[in-house]
């Protein structure tokens, strides 16, 4: 009745009054509007400060979100967040980003800022508001030196935890195009005083799974060092074995001598890398060395020769193990101990040799020696060691050994080593054991703690769609049982939010999940997918009317008051009923379809279920279907290309190519250029789609397939998306994919929407920048169609601002479109860029177009858009 009554007022009024006091009432109601999407916006951005807290886990990716949400509703393109440590007195420049000043190191003692902007937001806890014109007069009452380049405009307000002051926000700006206003001051502070609770809470979850990592890096640098040590002990004990394994040969020595060596060979070669071996013995005479062993890679045989200068010798007369590499035979060639013949090949094959003395009573009877061929392989002491030790052992065999009592002590002392060294490794696993009976511990509780949702302690979307994938398997299985999914939403959760703070909206979510436990059955498995959304899987239930009553009862209970800090709190809940058939394939489209019956009981009221029908599924399908066509179209690249000119419309000259997309949808027939861009969006393929428009456009420039193509400065344009504009690389990458094509940019033209401009304009400027030094020409499409700010025809390069084309569809009928037009064409004189009048399509049109002075046109009454063929 009330809205009755005002229209029945508002018609009297407009009755009442003239036209032209109508038209005064204008601004006031534009003033209201503006306001209230203000609000909106402010409402919203605390809203996505406060989802923050919950959906990043790194400061990192805290502050720049920040700066994005508070860049929304003003122009924050210099901005930085400090926080002041006063127990190291220092200030954090956590977050900074700056046009002219850069923060060179992120903490700074504090006594260097302090009788600065910042510094005295800091000690005194006030915020600050400095302008072209006040700041004078303001920095001498605060007695305020200025640090770093003076800013046209510069807000400061502080952090505060309770009533300390813990850091500082700034935004400033070095334009005199770009002034701040008291608002942007109220808003500062207004958000300043939620951002806080954020970092703190984004800080505390940081910092507990860092030492979470720390934790799990302890232990398993704990397993390594055990791993290594198994290991070092696992060597030992093969040594030991290869050692009693050399003894038992000793001790069947009586056997073929040639397998007994072969044997021996390969018992080294366990242990020292031994590709070549051989066994030398001296005659009785000390004239003469034999050969009785010799493996070797490179030489099948030797023969038996006199004593000389060889390597064999050498060790013979130094009556020691030795190891000789490349550098070792230098010194010994310098002191006569090799020959000439022996040191060069040594030094051209890169040798490196081992050799040990066969002692025999005293006596050395022999030399045993391994060497390498390899460049990458060369001995070391350990290995020399090991060839003294087992020389000793070969000598004793080849002596016949000594007496048997000796080398059954010596097994003996070998068998408890070997027994001790295994009593040793059972107490070293027994604490493995236990290290990892520990680690299991805590695998059980990181389990759970990925399986549960930290604040209400239920499971989360992972354990409950692992449940739900069961119970659809179960169904498949036994089509008698019963189960659904019941899908809740909170109402104005967003609002208590906000008006009761995110401690207190934390205490309501656990109170509301206490309140939906005590509406279901024990065997029922409720979780929280997240924000907002609970979710029941229910099962063994007789009929859909038993879900329904639990769905009522879950209803009126949400409904009941709340009390959270002494307040009286009212919520609700709106709840999508989807009943587990054998037809599902998977958990998720069970869970989406009961999402979808949720957002209908929102839509029909809020406070109440509705049950999901196959309409909504077909609905739901005929969306994944367009998309999936979409997919292939793009794919296979099958949209219809086409040439829209655009013509200085004095003399019909031609000026550019405008290269457009269409696509013929089977069923929908022609779906524009809005309806699959938002399609693209929504798919994740935006970017797929500008390569596909700058490929066409490349196409044109190549191929020449419009009769203005063999004009000198023939040029293409391409409406391309925000994607190369949000960041400056972006940009430069895209300038050198042009030319690696051998495509000069000075003939390319670039359209930019306004609409997707106002999303992210206060990041795109370096970027338009870029592309505009490369050569390319840009238009600013649409003109007109959104909100977007004047500053863009003051603040961005533009070479062309295309009006967009409803404008131009109403000017024989509308003054007031006229004029616009005539404005925007007075302002592109001073600006520096040139007008398009996009949508012409009859002589009315272009004749009024060029009497107020429009040159440049485009549109179906100057040339019909025409069909061009580009092959993929």
């Amino acid at each position: 009745m009330h809205a009755i009554s005002s229209r029945s007022e508002t018609s009297n009024i407009s009755d009442n009054l003239s036209i032209e006091e109508l038209r005064e009432l204008i601004p006031q109601l534009q003033q209201l509007t503006d306001k209230y999407k203000h609000s909106e916006a402010i409402q919203k951005s605390l809203f996505d400060i406060s989802e923050l807290a919950s959906s990043v886990n790194e400061l990192s990716r805290l502050y720049p979100a920040i700066h994005d949400i508070i860049g929304r509703f003003m122009n924050a393109q210099n901005f930085y967040v400090a926080f002041y440590d006063q127990i190291n007195e220092v200030v954090d420049f956590v977050y900074f980003v700056d046009q002219f000043d850069e923060v060179a190191l992120r903490q700074i003692p504090a006594s260097q800022l302090m009788e600065g902007f910042t510094g005295y937001i800091l000690r005194s806890g006030n915020h600050l508001f400095l302008t072209e014109e006040n700041r004078e007069q303001q920095l001498k009452e605060i007695n305020v030196q200025q640090i770093g380049s003076g800013p046209v405009d510069w807000i400061g307000v502080p952090l505060k935890r309770g009533n300390q002051v813990i850091g500082a926000m700034v935004v400033q700006s070095y334009d005199k195009s770009i002034r701040y206003i008291q608002e942007d001051l109220d808003i500062l502070l207004f958000v300043s005083q939620h951002i806080v609770n954020t970092v703190d809470r984004v800080k505390s979850r940081e910092m507990n799974e860092l030492t979470i990592r720390e934790r799990t890096k302890q232990l398993q640098n704990i397993n390594e060092e055990l791993q290594e040590e198994i290991n070092e002990r696992q060597k030992v004990e093969s040594l030991q074995n290869a050692l009693f394994e050399i003894s038992e040969l000793s001790a069947s020595v009586d056997g073929n001598m040639a397998d007994f060596y072969a044997s021996l060979h390969e018992v080294i070669a366990r242990l020292i890398s031994a590709p070549n071996c051989y066994i030398s013995t001296i005659s009785a005479d000390k004239k003469r060395l034999e050969f009785p062993y010799y493996s070797d890679e490179m030489n099948s045989q030797i023969e038996s020769r006199e004593v000389g200068l060889g390597l064999t010798e050498f060790v013979l007369r130094s009556g020691t193990a030795e190891l000789i590499n490349p550098s070792r035979v230098k010194e010994l060639t310098a002191k006569n101990e090799l020959d000439a013949v022996t040191a060069k090949n040594m030094l051209e094959q890169n040798n490196s040799w081992l050799g040990s003395p066969l002692v025999v009573d005293g006596e050395i009877s022999g030399v045993i020696a391994i060497q390498s061929y390899s460049q990458d392989e060369h001995y070391s002491l350990r290995d020399l060691e090991l060839l003294r030790f087992v020389s000793h052992h070969i000598a004793v065999a080849l002596e016949r050994k000594r007496s048997s009592d000796a080398i059954h002590a010596y097994n003996q002392q070998l068998t408890e080593k070997v027994k001790e060294r295994t009593d040793e490794l059972n107490k070293t696993n027994q604490y493995l054991q236990k290290q990892i009976e520990e680690r299991k511990a805590i695998q059980q509780k990181l389990v759970h703690d990925a399986h549960h949702d930290a604040l209400t302690n239920l499971p989360n979307r992972t354990m409950f769609n692992a449940r739900l994938s069961q119970a659809l398997a179960n169904k498949k299985r036994y089509p008698h049982n019963n189960f659904s999914v019941v899908f809740i939403d909170l109402d104005r959760f967003k609002q208590i939010n906000d008006s009761i703070g995110h401690h207190a909206g934390d205490s309501f979510l656990i109170e509301v999940a206490s309140r939906i436990g005590l509406c279901i059955r024990s065997h029922d498995l409720l979780a929280r997918l997240g924000g907002d959304e609970f979710v029941i899987l229910l099962d063994n239930f007789d009929s859909p009317d038993d879900v329904e009553v639990i769905s009522a009862r879950i209803i009126n209970s949400i409904a009941a008051p709340f009390v959270l800090d002494e307040r009286e709190i009212f919520s609700g809940a709106s709840i999508g009923i989807a009943y587990i058939e054998s037809g599902y394939q998977s958990a998720s489209e069970i869970v989406r379809d009961a999402d979808a019956a949720m957002y209908q009981a929102k839509s029909q009221g809020r406070g109440q279920f509705v049950v999901f029908d196959l309409t909504m599924r077909k609905k739901l399908l005929e969306e994944l279907e367009v998309e999936s066509e979409f997919r292939n179209t793009l794919k296979i690249g099958a949209f219809e290309a086409y040439s829209h000119p655009v013509f200085d419309m004095r003399d019909s000259s031609h000026l550019y190519d405008e290269c457009r997309i269409r696509w013929m949808h089977p069923r929908l027939g022609a779906m524009d250029r809005d309806s699959f861009w938002q399609i693209a969006e929504h798919s994740g393929l935006v970017v797929e789609m500008d390569n596909y428009m700058l490929n066409s456009a490349f196409a044109m420039l190549s191929k020449k397939l419009t009769p203005y193509a063999k004009q000198e400065n023939y040029r293409v344009a391409v409406n391309l998306s925000i994607h190369y504009l949000t960041q400056a690389e972006a940009a430069v990458q895209l300038i050198q994919d042009i030319k690696a094509k051998q495509i000069d940019p000075k003939r390319l033209v670039f359209e930019f929407d306004e609409n997707d401009l106002n999303r992210r304009a206060e990041f795109s400027l370096p970027a338009i920048k870029h592309l505009k030094r490369s050569g390319i020409k840009l238009v600013l499409d649409n003109f007109g169609s959104g909100l977007a700010s004047l500053s863009y025809l003051y603040s961005y390069p533009f070479d062309f601002v295309k009006v967009d084309h409803r404008f131009v569809k109403t000017i024989s009928r509308s003054e007031r479109n006229l004029k616009l037009i005539q404005s925007v064409l007075a302002m592109s004189q001073h600006l520096n860029f040139k007008l398009i009048v996009s949508g012409i399509s009859d002589k009315e049109q272009a004749d009024l177009l060029r009497s107020i002075g429009c040159e440049l046109g485009q549109g179906s009454y100057l040339e019909e858009p025409t069909a061009v063929s580009i092959e993929r």
